[in-house]
């Protein structure tokens, strides 16, 4: 694959150059350190998440534009050099492609299992009815650099996307592609690379898009798939969160505090109706239980923005919950933005590592860490009670906070990644050995495909005006006797990883 574009190489270099911006700090995912707790030895303790009844927790481009930079507070320097090349190539639909898509691919890397060697981010901007922005991003970290010469170091990367009717596969609707090439005199920098792909649409149609980066100096890739709706007007698509300075975010989670921009050009000139919305408190039961009743939406407040005439308005997350954003009250879809608190989605804080401790601890031991003078110290005694020694805690802490941060950026829905089904089965079960992902939800397999032994968890997608990303677990009681196993590992300050 790798020398197939590489032949390409030399026209692509000859096209117009794409900005470049840079930052000195770190990358900019919003990751954190696992807020690690200083522990003392004790020894071990018991119950589990049984109690069911838990109570609720008080950037037109036809070049892609490539920013080089990496921002913990996404705080940006404008320093422009020029050096990535790029050249779209678009194949035109009425060449008729049949590829399966996903089919039986195995998709555990998404999530962790033997981590891809790229990570890819990527999201659907609507600028307009026909015009539509793929905006992507990678870190230099995951990237090869090579010297030639004793020159600079180098990477070479092609992302590509490829729109099909479903995951499932069909008739190649459109594709095109990039070549970002990056330069460097410290290539184990850690930095972020941010460009976009225009995508013309030339009909309404919803279709899924596989997104792809190809690593040329490595042969490696990695994939991400994006549903891509139309729908009815204000879909959550024609929304774009960016930085004060410009740059796309690439979630819609934003920290307490922060100030962003939300652009959405199909409304310049118009006012949104908006709804201050509480985010559900409330825990998914364990994997054999009943599943509890869908959450209530209880809106707090209502209020309106208007959309200046660059397609854009302010947002200050000056309070947590959701914020819902419609073109009026009569349209049943919209766009959502989220605020938890001002770490998420790491965990630093007490207050950030006593609630997800409910999935293996009684609601007795639970509710004395809440009501606690000092929670941290009760977090800590659980972990040492629970492994033992100093070191054996340390990882537990590691692994079962990882776990918890990992599902707050992967299944964050309107609900924090952790509160979710999918959050509860992946920290308490790990990640799968292989995951199937359909249009209808995904599959989780723990063990061996073909074995009668092996654990199967099926979540399946649930509609909703707040989130693409809510899925519901199909719970059954044969579940239990793992579940409890697991809890038990952990509360023994064992890492379990099924």
């Amino acid at each position: 694959m790798a020398n197939d574009a590489n032949r390409n190489m030399d026209a692509a270099e000859k096209s117009n150059d794409a900005a470049m911006a840079r930052s000195s700090d770190g990358p900019d995912d919003r990751a954190g350190q696992v807020g690690t707790c200083n522990v003392s030895v004790s020894k071990a303790g018991k119950p589990m998440y049984s109690d069911l009844d838990e109570p609720t927790l008080k950037e037109e481009k036809q070049d892609a534009m490539t920013l080089r930079t990496g921002s913990r507070n996404r705080s940006w320097t404008m320093s422009v050099t020029w050096s990535l090349m790029a050249v779209c190539m678009l194949l035109l639909s009425t060449c008729t492609t049949y590829v399966p898509v996903a089919g039986g691919d195995n998709f555990a890397y998404i999530y962790g299992k033997g981590a891809a060697a790229i990570r890819l981010q990527a999201r659907v901007y609507h600028a307009s009815e026909n015009r539509s922005v793929i905006w992507y991003k990678l870190r230099t970290r995951d990237l090869l650099y090579r010297s030639e010469g004793g020159g600079p170091f180098r990477a070479r990367v092609i992302i590509k996307y490829e729109a099909y009717p479903t995951i499932a596969g069909g008739t190649l609707l459109d594709s095109a592609s990039t070549f970002v090439k990056d330069v460097s005199d410290t290539p184990k920098e850690d930095k972020d690379l941010i460009g976009s792909l225009d995508m013309r649409r030339g009909d309404q149609r919803s279709f899924m898009l596989k997104v792809t980066a190809l690593d040329l100096n490595r042969d490696t890739e990695t994939t991400v798939f994006i549903p891509v709706e139309t729908g009815e007007p204000g879909h959550r698509q024609g929304f774009l969160p960016i930085s004060e300075r410009g740059i796309p975010l690439f979630d819609d989670n934003v920290p307490a505090g922060m100030r962003v921009r939300i652009l959405c050009e199909q409304y310049a000139g118009r006012t949104l109706v908006a709804e201050r919305i509480k985010a559900p408190g409330k825990l998914p039961t364990p994997v054999f239980a009943p599943a509890g009743e869908k959450p209530i939406v209880e809106v707090d407040d209502t209020y309106s923005v208007t959309v200046g005439e660059d397609g854009s308005f302010p947002f200050t997350a000056d309070s947590t919950g959701l914020h819902y954003f419609r073109t009026d009250t009569s349209a049943t879809e919209g766009y959502t933005l989220s605020t938890f608190n001002s770490t998420y989605p790491t965990v630093r804080t007490a207050s950030d590592m006593v609630p997800p401790l409910r999935y293996i601890t009684s609601l007795q031991e639970w509710n004395r860490m809440l009501t606690a003078d000092d929670p941290r110290a009760e977090v800590e005694k659980f972990w040492t009670d629970a492994a033992g020694d100093r070191d054996r805690a340390r990882a537990a802490i590691d692994a079962y906070y990882g776990r918890v941060e990992s599902a707050n950026r992967w299944f964050t829905s309107w609900t924090e990644g952790w509160r979710t089904d999918r959050g509860l089965v992946h920290i308490i079960f790990g990640t799968p050995s292989t995951i199937h992902k359909g249009s209808t939800g995904e599959v989780w397999i723990y063990g061996e495909e073909t074995n009668l032994m092996s654990l199967t968890f099926t979540f399946d997608k649930r509609e909703g005006p707040f989130s693409d990303n809510d899925l519901t677990l199909r719970r059954d009681p044969n579940f239990k006797g793992a579940w409890y196993r697991n809890v038990e590992a952990w509360r023994n300050g064992r890492v379990f990883q099924n």
